[in-house]
């Protein structure tokens, strides 16, 4: 069994076939999938997701960082709402994203903050976005790590030092299709990595694996991320499963 740590299948991209989509993922035994919220328009869709699939799928609670302007005090004060009214598992999509806009990013670095800050008065792990931002993204997470921030580093892009100072906060790194794209630098950074600090992740409908890059992605096809870690670190795939399924069931305590 595996699961997906981060997917948004309870986007407009799976409108046509979002069952069908679950279906198939079942089908290839990725049966766990964590839905990290993006914003205040995404948290009914996706809630919905999670009331028909209670059995498989895990929300998460939080404020994007590519969602961030001027309303983030409202923005918060909702995600503080809702974290108060039902069970979600973690904080998360929250982080630093300098890639798209780079005009709010002092509220960026506030609102990530802020949600670093609930989630250790909560006791939950939180899932990280850091686009052209590990600078200020490692500067926060400086002042606030502690024993009780845990988490995932979604979508891992560093370097080998980013990710030996990520694994010493106690977090782990997200790997998805990018492992398998041809210029790709990650399958050589995770040769000096145990596996015991990954989990894996779609981002679906985002960054498909090769032989699917550019189309959308879905979590079953998080069966050839799987396969090129295995190829990796050179273990059979069911010992991939069995290290990344129990890594995804401690940080999000299932």
């Amino acid at each position: 069994m595996l699961v997906d740590t981060h997917c948004h299948i309870y986007l407009e991209e799976f409108s046509d076939d979002r069952e069908e989509t679950l279906q198939r993922a079942i089908k290839a035994d990725i049966r766990k999938f964590v839905l990290p919220n993006v914003d205040n328009t995404s948290i009914g869709p996706m809630l919905e997701l999670v009331a028909s699939n209670p059995e498989c799928c895990y929300p998460l609670m939080g404020l994007h960082p590519t969602s961030v302007d001027d309303n983030y005090k409202e923005d918060l004060k909702n995600v503080e709402k809702w974290l108060s009214l039902r069970k979600f598992y973690g904080i998360g999509e929250i982080g630093i994203d300098l890639y798209w806009d780079k005009t709010f990013i002092k509220e960026q670095i506030a609102v990530f903050r802020h949600q670093l800050q609930l989630a250790k008065n909560m006791h939950l792990p939180v899932v990280i976005h850091a686009r052209d931002s590990f600078p200020e993204i490692f500067s926060v997470v400086e002042e606030e790590a502690g024993s009780n921030l845990t988490g995932i580093f979604h979508s891992f892009g560093g370097t080998l030092d980013h990710a030996k100072k990520i694994i010493d906060w106690g977090f782990k790194l997200g790997i998805n299709g990018i492992v398998t794209f041809k210029n790709s630098e990650l399958p050589e950074i995770l040769k000096h990595i145990s596996i015991e600090n990954l989990v894996l992740e779609t981002d679906a409908p985002y960054l498909a694996p090769v032989p699917h890059r550019g189309k959308r992605n879905e979590p079953a096809f998080m069966r050839m991320t799987c396969k090129k870690i295995a190829e990796i670190y050179g273990i059979p795939i069911p010992e991939v499963e069995a290290i990344t399924t129990s890594n995804a069931q401690k940080v999000f305590n299932f």
